[in-house]
C-alpha cells in the first residue's frame, strides 16, 4: 500500500509516517520503480503499536528498542520489563501529582480562609510565610541535625550529637 493509503488506514498524517520512517522505527518500506514507498500490512501494526506506546509514556528511543524488527521475534522478558518499569514510572508521577494537589488543595483552604479583619496583601503573606515555612521544614526533614534556631532567625546550628 502506499503512504496515502497507510495515512488514512492508522490515522496518522503521511509526514508522521516519514518521521518514524527516518527515526527508524518503520523499517518494512519498499520502494516501488516509481520511487514511492510502498509498505506491507503489518506496517498499519507497527505505526499502531507505536502510537499507543507513545500514548503509554514510552520514548522514541525505548519504543525502538522494545519494538522487534519481525513482529513474530517478540523479547518476552525485556517487553514485560519495560513494561513493569513504566508502570512503576507512572506510579511514581501519580504520586508526585497528588502530593502537589494535596498542595495545592491546602493553599485554596487556606486563602479562603482570610479572616475578616486583614486585607489582600496581609493574608497573601500569611500565606506564603506557612508554605515557605512548610518548604523549609520538608527541606530539613532530610538534613540530619542541622535545624534553624528560631522562625525569624536566619542563624543556623547543629545540636549535639
Amino acid at each position: 500500500m502506499n503512504i496515502g493509503e497507510l495515512a488514512k488506514r492508522t490515522g496518522l498524517s503521511s509526514s508522521r509516517i516519514r518521521f518514524y520512517e527516518r527515526a527508524g522505527l518503520l523499517t518494512t518500506v519498499d520502494r516501488g520503480p516509481n520511487g514511492y514507498r510502498t509498505y506491507p500490512p503489518q506496517a498499519v501494526l507497527v505505526l499502531t503499536l507505536i502510537t499507543t506506546a507513545q500514548n503509554a509514556g514510552f520514548s522514541l528511543e525505548e519504543i525502538r528498542r522494545l519494538l522487534p524488527s519481525d513482529l513474530e521475534r517478540w523479547q518476552h522478558d525485556g517487553l514485560l520489563e519495560a513494561l513493569r518499569r513504566k508502570v512503576a514510572d507512572i506510579e511514581a508521577l501519580e504520586a508526585r501529582l497528588a502530593e502537589n494537589k494535596a498542595q495545592l488543595v491546602s493553599l485554596i483552604a487556606d486563602i479562603e480562609a482570610k479572616p475578616d479583619d486583614i486585607d489582600c496583601a496581609t493574608n497573601a503573606r500569611r500565606v506564603l510565610s506557612r508554605v515557605v515555612g512548610q518548604e523549609t521544614e520538608s527541606h530539613l526533614e532530610g538534613a540530619g541535625d542541622i535545624k534553624p534556631t528560631g522562625k525569624a532567625s536566619r542563624r543556623w546550628q547543629t545540636k549535639a550529637g
